[in-house]
């Protein structure tokens, strides 16, 4: 699916549970993952329910190929306590506390290994993507929010899932509102349900997503290369936080807004290489294995699990 051999081991149901869709697929023995199933991610007061739901159908439609899966690997956004198996916040999905581990566990009969989503696909991408190789390494995920990933000398900065929330950073005090109190968040200017509500708000017209609003942008609208602009502003100022604290090699970007491609990365790297110094300017990489980065990383924990 993703070009990514993982090698022969215990078959894994997989799951990518995210703000805005879930990606199902299955690890096969052979270490390829199958192709991903989309599915958008309920909301509501039984959101849970409805997760824990889909990861049940999901597993028995994998026991109904062969061979059965040995293991699940979830992954889920928020704040996350992988050690204790608990998805501890979601602001977007509106849970709190949840024993996703073990819950998943008694539904399916099968060892669970859990994970943050973020953190999960930037242990991909550092073990086998983009940053493989790199000891000191940022995985920004730019989509419905936005987090980070923290690899120092190789070893993953976890801070029992309260560490790399970097779309919680103030970049501009003085900007829009975030859905967790503040102000000027960096997630509430950049990631890409604020590029598109904020158009949205700006002109009165709905737009289905971030990309409606660069193709705006690209084709002179005013309003929209203000909003892309800022929002590219933003992640800059978002890299230079983690340049003067951490001061990465490398900082790789993944999630939805980095398919903008050359309309992201240039003048991205141009207001970092501006912005950043005194502190050492990281090198700025798509994401190797991009959208898909969650499912790999629920795979590794699957396989972990099954052992």
């Amino acid at each position: 699916m993703v070009g990514v051999d993982l090698g022969p081991g215990a078959p894994v149901a997989v799951l990518d549970v995210g703000g805005t869709e879930i990606k199902t697929s299955v690890l096969d023995g052979e270490g390829h993952l199958s192709p991903a199933v989309h599915s958008p991610t309920p909301r509501g007061a039984d959101v849970v329910e409805r997760v824990l739901d889909a990861v049940s159908d999901h597993v028995e439609q994998v026991r109904d190929a062969q061979p059965a899966p040995a293991a699940v690997g979830l992954v889920v956004p928020g704040i996350v306590d992988a050690d204790r198996g608990v998805a501890v916040f979601s602001e977007n999905l509106v849970w709190h506390d949840v024993p996703f581990r073990d819950l998943v566990a008694e539904r399916t009969g099968l060892p669970v290994g859990f994970g943050h989503d973020v953190a999960t696909a930037g242990r991909a991408e550092l073990e086998l993507g983009a940053a493989r190789g790199v000891a000191d390494a940022a995985v920004l995920v730019v989509g419905t929010g936005i987090a980070a990933a923290l690899f120092v000398e190789g070893r993953p900065l976890l801070g029992h899932g309260w560490a790399g929330e970097l779309g919680h950073s103030v970049v501009d005090p003085g900007g829009p509102a975030c859905v967790c109190g503040a102000h000027g968040c960096l997630e509430a200017i950049a990631s890409a349900a604020a590029i598109t509500r904020r158009y949205t708000a700006a002109t009165g017209i709905e737009v289905p997503g971030a990309r409606e609003v660069l193709a705006l942008a690209e084709a002179g609208d005013e309003a929209a290369r203000n909003i892309w602009d800022n929002a590219i502003a933003a992640l800059a100022a978002g890299i230079r936080q983690l340049a003067a604290i951490l001061s990465p090699e490398v900082v790789v970007i993944g999630g939805g807004l980095s398919r903008a491609g050359d309309a992201l990365f240039g003048p991205l790297a141009d207001a970092v290489g501006r912005t950043t110094p005194p502190h050492r300017v990281p090198e700025l990489r798509p994401a190797a294995i991009g959208a898909y980065a969650g499912l790999v990383g629920a795979a590794l924990l699957g396989r972990e699990a099954a052992r």
